[in-house]
């Protein structure tokens, strides 16, 4: 995936990772920020002390000895924890290479705005209480062992807008809830979820929604892009998606990343691909896609990478024609004249070629008509 834009919404775990750099790794020291106490110092004490002593012995393997430090009930001496007055604000453990599980207990954690714990060996849930840290912006579980359903009670944390859950093993569904949230980053890939990915995907806040690496199946939501929105990157690769790629899609016309390989997609490339302006990324590769690759999508200006290989394409315009290697990708299709093609059987009976993909509307959208339709 490529590196994400920092905006506004990052500058906190900007200033976070900042002090966790002046201090070391799992730096000790005040967090600058959060919100004001809303128990007596001592009170809030207590309850952090509780809480992190609660999860302290359900950890079973600290390789680096982090957790001495875990001593004593000056919690915002220990390491991996940063505090504004005597307020637990934010936990960073990642890559302590801890094994453990989560406990209830931190919840008490009542103005923990951080909670960054990717790269370790924790497992099982994540506890329900977890809705009521009020206070959570950022929570990245990412490269766990992590298990059971989609944890629903990351949807009830209100003021949540990083969510980070890549490299586990949840299973079932993606709850439709998730795209209502209003979040930055949605970050689901490499599960194992399964289903269809929920029909409100093309109204969710989030600038980066990765769903790749699951096995997700069902077509790719006909509201894709209907409400228009901030996305500047959506990847569904590798899942076990089918049907045609919605004409919608060219509404998000701001989007940089859009790669949907790996799945059995089919019919035509939408005309309204070529409304992405500001695209630099399209990844179609490892498809069953046929027809003609449409002029325009080769002339988008800030394209750099387009990769088409192993569908079924039949034909290019004189544009695509032209751009040739420049980061352009036409192997194993069926096309005549180009190199690298599939063998002249394997292309005398296209997959999906009977296939309607119906334009939303009937008639072709233009990427004028496409900017009406905004809100």
């Amino acid at each position: 995936m490529r590196k994400k834009k920092k905006g506004n919404t990052f500058k906190l775990l900007t200033l976070f990772l900042f002090l966790g750099t002046c201090l070391g790794d799992y730096g000790t020291g005040v967090w600058i920020g959060g919100s004001d106490p809303g128990l007596p110092p001592k009170q809030q004490t207590n309850a952090a002390y509780s809480a992190l002593q609660s999860w302290k012995s359900a950890i079973t393997e600290d390789p680096s000895g982090l957790l001495k430090t875990w001593v004593g009930q000056e919690v915002c001496s220990y390491k991996g924890i940063f505090c504004s007055g005597s307020s637990v604000t934010a936990i960073d453990l990642n890559k302590a290479n801890l094994k453990g599980t989560i406990v209830t207990d931190l919840s008490l954690l009542s103005d923990l705005t951080i909670l960054h714990l990717n790269t370790n060996r924790f497992s099982g849930q994540i506890p329900d209480s977890f809705r009521a840290l009020d206070s959570l912006q950022e929570l990245d579980l990412s490269n766990n062992r992590f298990s059971g359903s989609f944890p629903r009670a990351t949807i009830y944390i209100p003021n949540l807008i990083y969510l980070d859950l890549r490299f586990n093993s949840f299973t079932g569904s993606v709850p439709e809830n998730l795209f209502n949230k209003q979040l930055d980053a949605i970050l689901l890939n490499n599960n194992q979820f399964t289903g269809e990915i929920p029909r409100n995907l093309g109204y969710s806040s989030a600038s980066v929604i990765n769903l790749a690496n699951n096995k997700l199946s069902g077509e790719i939501p006909a509201s894709y892009g209907v409400s228009g929105s901030k996305l500047k990157e959506v990847l569904l690769l590798n899942n076990q998606l089918t049907g045609c790629i919605p004409e919608s899609v060219g509404m998000f016309s701001d989007i940089e990343v859009f790669d949907v390989s790996f799945n059995s997609l089919m019919g035509h490339v939408p005309d309204t691909i070529s409304c992405l302006s500001e695209i630099e990324v399209l990844n179609f590769g490892h498809n069953k896609l046929s027809g003609d690759l449409p002029d325009l999508v080769c002339s988008l200006r800030n394209l750099m990478n387009l990769t088409v290989a192993f569908n079924f394409f039949s034909g290019l315009s004189s544009e695509c024609s032209r751009v040739g290697s420049f980061g352009f990708d036409f192997a194993g299709n069926c096309i005549p004249g180009m190199s690298y093609q599939r063998p002249r059987p394997d292309c005398s009976a296209i997959p999906g070629s009977a296939l309607s993909c119906l334009r939303i509307p009937a008639q072709p959208l233009t990427c004028d008509a496409i900017s009406g339709l905004k809100v």
